[in-house]
Parts: structure tokens; C-alpha cells; sequence
């Protein structure tokens, strides 16, 4: 398998991270089965985060005994130094182990420093002294935030969204992390489900120009991890055929659309914004009867409760209208019926 040489931390990672998010939906037999099938297979790199319910949990109970083998990664969001040591201590015992590689900061609205008023990269200093954590890193939607980590030289990772449907800006700043030998670890590879060809994102992610990224896919089933192992195993070339697949989601996708990361959860009415509001897409992209049952029915309903509070918009790291977009999608949906 591939490797990935993270930056300044000189950490050799699997090409084909697993991304752990998936698996709180599992149950723990199920999770376990698949993490241990990834690592036997070649996956050494494992990405969670705190705030993935019963994640860490999961990776724990899979991993007692070749922890000097592994590479994990996870998450703290907390918000002050408090918080952030009751999240390390709780992490380090879910995972059971008595460090974390790369211990980074979840979507923070703004970049921790030393002495600012958090104290949440003094804390970090800190465990890293005590060898609780081996690096800081920090991950992000917002471009303002992952510039300004860059820059300050404080981070040896960045965790941002990069796929082939990524922007000019963001397509720079996976550039500017190689300038500054700083690991890039890309989350949302798959543009969180909109990317169905798992060939043409790990084609487009294989390229020369990205050898320094570091993908993690997020696994749920064994089919999809067993996708990953063959291309692995066996890359898929970036021919015509996928150059031509890639260029016909971007222009399907361009423009502005939610990529459902969810930071604009919870709705106070209980819309399920993180996917409402990419129906129009998901319909198109994937088999409609999922998406057209009573149930989601029910879901797109909820739409017409909207407060118009403006919550939802005020804390999208993508700066989209969000009301506005739910109610497109929802007469677009109505057109389905």
C-alpha cells in the first residue's frame, strides 16, 4: 500500500485512511471486525474524534495489543483548558492507550495560539510534554481559519475537506501545507457521499501532485473498506474514461450546495438539515426509492416549520444560505411525488 509521509511529523501513513465516524452506526462486533480486517490488510492510520459517540470506544476494544503499530488520531472541542484535559483523559481511556499521535483541535471558529484567552494550545503544549500527545494538529471547513494555521506555524497537520470538487482556494491551500511541510489529511474525499465512483477519488487523490495528502474514507461496511483494499491493491488509472466521470460531477456540482458536514446542527424545529438540504442532489446521485419513503417524506415536511432564526446559516462554514437552500430543495422534492 502506499505510503503518506505527514510533514514535520515524519509520520508514514497508509494512503487509504480509515475514517472512524461510520462506525458509532455499527454495532461494536461489527466495528471491530472491520477495523482489524483494515489493519491486517495494510490500513495503519485510524481517525476519530471525542465527539463520535461511542467511536473511540470501538477502535479500543479492536486494538489491545498492537498499538505501536498504529497510528490514531482524534479530536478534542472543547472550548477551554478544562474542557479540553476532561476530553484528552476521556479519549486516552476509550481508546486505551496512554498516548494519541496526532491530537487535534475539532472545527474551532478561530485558531487556538499560546496565551490567548482558551488555553487550549497551552493544554496542548502541555500533554505534549507529559507524552499524552505526540502532535498538534487541527481540522477545519473554514478557508480563514486553515490559512491562519498554516501561517502561524503552530500546527505540524491540517484536516480540511479536499476532493476533486474542492475550489481554486482550496485546491491552494493543500499547495501551501506542502510549502510549509505540514501534514495534509483530507476528510470528505467522497464530498460526503456525492462522490459515488470510489475509482475516480482515489484515482484523482493518487496523482503525483498530492503524494504529500492523506485521505481517510469513511467506512461503514465491509463492502466499502473491501473498495478501498482493491484499489489499494490495485490503483485505477486516471484514463479518459475517469477523467470524463470527474468532469461530469463537477459540473453537476458546481456552484454553491451543502456538503452535509452538519455544523449547523441542531434545528430548534428538528429539520435534519444536513441532508434536506442536499436532496435535490442526493436524488440524483443515488437510488431515489431511499430517499422517497415515508419516512423522509416525513423529514422534508419539517422544512415547512422553519423559524427562519438563521441559526443554521450563522454557523455554516461555507457561509450558504441555508433557509433558502432547504426550501429549494424541498419544492424540488415535491416534484418527485
Amino acid at each position: 500500500m502506499n505510503m503518506v509521509r505527514l510533514g514535520k511529523t515524519e509520520i508514514q501513513v497508509s494512503k487509504n485512511g480509515f475514517g472512524a465516524l461510520p462506525i458509532q452506526r455499527i454495532t461494536k462486533a461489527e466495528a471491530v471486525y472491520l477495523l482489524q480486517k483494515a489493519f491486517y490488510h495494510g490500513i495503519n492510520y485510524f481517525d476519530t474524534a471525542r465527539a463520535y459517540s461511542d467511536s473511540e470506544e470501538k477502535l479500543g476494544a479492536a486494538f489491545p495489543y498492537v498499538r505501536e503499530k498504529l497510528i490514531i488520531s482524534t479530536k478534542t472541542a472543547a472550548q477551554d483548558a478544562k474542557g479540553f484535559w476532561a476530553d484528552l483523559e476521556e479519549s486516552l481511556r476509550k481508546l486505551g492507550t496512554d498516548y494519541i499521535d496526532i491530537y487535534q483541535f475539532h472545527n474551532p471558529a478561530f485558531c487556538p495560539k499560546p496565551g490567548d484567552e482558551s488555553g487550549l494550545y497551552d493544554a496542548a503544549l502541555k500533554a505534549k510534554e507529559e507524552g499524552k500527545i505526540r502532535h498538534i494538529g487541527i481540522t477545519n471547513h473554514r478557508l480563514a481559519v486553515a490559512k491562519e494555521a498554516i501561517a502561524s506555524g503552530l500546527y505540524e497537520t491540517l484536516q480540511f475537506p479536499f476532493s476533486y470538487l474542492a475550489s481554486k482556494e482550496e485546491f491552494q491551500l493543500v499547495e501551501t501545507c506542502k510549502e510549509a511541510d505540514m501534514g495534509f489529511i483530507a476528510m470528505k474525499a467522497l464530498s460526503g457521499g456525492l462522490i459515488h465512483n470510489s475509482a475516480c477519488a482515489y484515482a484523482f487523490m493518487n496523482q503525483p501532485q498530492f503524494a504529500h495528502v492523506a485521505p481517510i474514507w469513511g467506512i461503514q461496511k465491509e463492502k466499502e473498506l473491501d473498495e478501498f483494499l482493491a484499489h489499494a491493491a490495485c490503483p485505477p488509472v486516471l484514463d479518459e474514461d475517469l477523467k470524463g466521470q470527474i468532469q461530469k460531477d463537477i459540473q453537476q456540482l458546481s456552484g454553491d450546495f451543502c456538503r452535509g458536514c452538519g455544523y449547523c446542527m441542531p434545528c430548534p424545529t428538528g429539520i435534519e438539515i444536513n441532508n434536506c438540504a442536499r436532496m435535490s442532489l442526493m436524488l440524483r446521485r443515488a437510488p431515489q426509492a431511499d430517499w422517497l419513503s415515508k419516512e423522509w417524506q416525513e423529514k422534508m415536511a419539517k422544512i415547512e416549520e422553519c423559524l427562519h432564526c438563521n441559526a443554521c446559516m450563522k454557523k455554516c462554514p461555507y457561509g450558504l444560505n441555508t433557509p433558502e437552500l432547504l426550501a429549494k430543495n424541498y419544492e424540488d422534492y415535491k416534484t418527485f411525488l
